[in-house]
């Protein structure tokens, strides 16, 4: 299993979660699309947060999340365009330039550094993580939450494994 899979695993999921939250309604479902508007955008400002940290430029944000919560369709852009980027990103890197540390200052002022691999790994994580979040949301709503683990993944793209 290589970390491209991975990352293409990750979006394919991001989408399936994305999708699901668009079926929620402002009127009947409002708690739930707002938390999981909610996880989304910290979602997003850590996707672009590490990207920056990776390109070795300032950071886009001072913080992980926002007051004013961004529509969900900005939302699915920025985190669409995060995934697009992330396994752009990890196509470009040499094999030696996958254990480069990159050091940087979290949003609190702590200071941290991660491997170019461990930062992708850690988007790949975090996400996995809220989007756990965002599903049980869906489940109090009467949402459809999406299967979306990595074994229905590799199924749907490999087909051919189930025989």
């Amino acid at each position: 299993m290589d970390l491209f899979n991975i990352l293409e695993y990750k979006s394919w999921s991001d989408r399936r979660t994305l999708d699901a939250v668009a079926q929620l309604t402002q009127a009947e479902q409002k708690s739930a699309l707002d938390f999981a508007r909610q996880q989304l955008n910290h979602m997003v400002r850590v996707e672009e947060l590490f990207q920056a940290r990776l390109r070795g430029v300032e950071d886009p944000h001072d913080s992980t999340n926002t007051e004013h919560l961004p529509e969900l369709a900005e939302l699915d852009s920025r985190l669409t365009a995060a995934n697009q980027w992330s396994l752009a990103y990890a196509r470009s890197l040499t094999s030696s330039s996958w254990k480069e540390s990159i050091s940087f200052t979290f949003v609190d002022g702590k200071r941290g550094r991660l491997s170019r691999e461990e930062a992708l790994f850690h988007l790949i994580n975090h996400g996995t993580y809220h989007r756990g979040a965002i599903g049980h949301a869906l489940d109090l709503a009467g949402g459809h939450r999406p299967a979306d683990t990595y074994n229905v993944f590799i199924h749907a793209a490999e087909p051919e494994r189930r025989g």
